[in-house]
């Protein structure tokens, strides 16, 4: 019989050992076991005190109880990290999509295929075209026109969304959403050589972009943004840097609310890549704004 007592006191004390991965709660969280292994339940109770929605707060008690039984011990001050822990599959793998630098340095995310080619012609080394329409035929031509604009560039172009168009076009990559990978047909876009850029927003979504082996993982939102309505809380700066750690093995993007200000921060956490919108689009000076935020992420990976 499991002691409630013991459990309920040791989860307090993962919740103490870990206060900078916290989010505040509406309310206090239900928990709904899916095994009666102590260890399991004593960390999914403690991840969902410290605000982990209901899915992650899953992952995570599964990758605990997978890591005491790796270590032989139960150890509330450690973090599960470790890639096996959360059933991940080793590298390399025959399935993953065409690799892409594991420091992709700065992302632009750009609303027309001018800004992609205002931004590519500034020397950002990454930029996404993200154009929003119900027009068919316009997005083929956004799309297209944003692969003819970083032409005799050093830029690589990602299509958001579009990934039939970025076939078509030739582009570099694609980017999709986790609502767009019940639609997406990866084995033509792996079969056209495209690589393939994931959003994720958690635990669960990171290890569900996962079993696609992608090119890259993209975070966040890391900070509050006004641009995308999101289904989930932002996340801090503290949990990026656990994520990080967890898909080391990736090329990997911090997205969401990110500027100067918070840009060392989300560096420190060893993302390879921060993606910004509005620290340019929304700029006085885009290319003197796009220069800078590269200047700092050198520096910053120099230290």
């Amino acid at each position: 019989m499991i002691d409630m007592l013991q459990l309920n006191q040791d989860a307090q004390t993962i919740v103490a050992a870990h206060p900078e991965l916290a989010l505040p709660l509406s309310a206090p969280p239900a928990v709904h076991y899916s095994r009666d292994d102590v260890v399991y339940r004593t960390a999914k109770q403690a991840c969902l005190a410290l605000g982990f929605i209901e899915i992650d707060a899953e992952c995570l008690a599964l990758a605990w109880l997978a890591m005491a039984q790796r270590t032989g011990r139960f150890d509330p001050q450690a973090w599960p990290d470790e890639p096996a822990d959360f059933g991940l599959r080793p590298w390399p793998r025959d399935d993953a999509f065409a690799p892409c630098p594991k420091v992709l340095g700065l992302y632009a995310v750009l609303p027309s295929a001018d800004w992609v080619g205002r931004m590519a012609r500034a020397g950002v080394p990454i930029v996404q075209l993200r154009f929003k329409s119900d027009d068919a035929a316009a997005i083929r031509r956004e799309v297209q026109a944003a692969v003819d604009a970083v032409r005799g560039t050093n830029a690589l172009l990602f299509i958001n969304d579009h990934w039939r168009e970025a076939i078509a076009a030739g582009a570099y990559g694609v980017h999709l959403g986790q609502e767009d990978m019940e639609v997406a047909d990866f084995t033509a876009i792996r079969a056209a050589g495209l690589r393939l850029g994931l959003s994720s927003h958690g635990y669960a979504e990171m290890l569900r972009a996962d079993r696609v082996s992608p090119s890259y993982i993209a975070m966040g939102a890391v900070f509050p943004t006004t641009l995308k309505r999101m289904a989930t809380a932002p996340q801090g700066a503290r949990r990026l840097h656990a994520y990080a750690r967890l898909m080391r093995d990736y090329p990997l993007v911090a997205i969401g609310g990110i500027d100067a200000d918070r840009l060392a921060q989300v560096m420190s956490s060893g993302v390879g890549s921060v993606a910004v919108v509005r620290a340019i689009t929304a700029a006085a000076d885009p290319e003197g704004a796009a220069a800078q935020l590269q200047a700092q992420m050198a520096t910053l990976r120099a230290r």
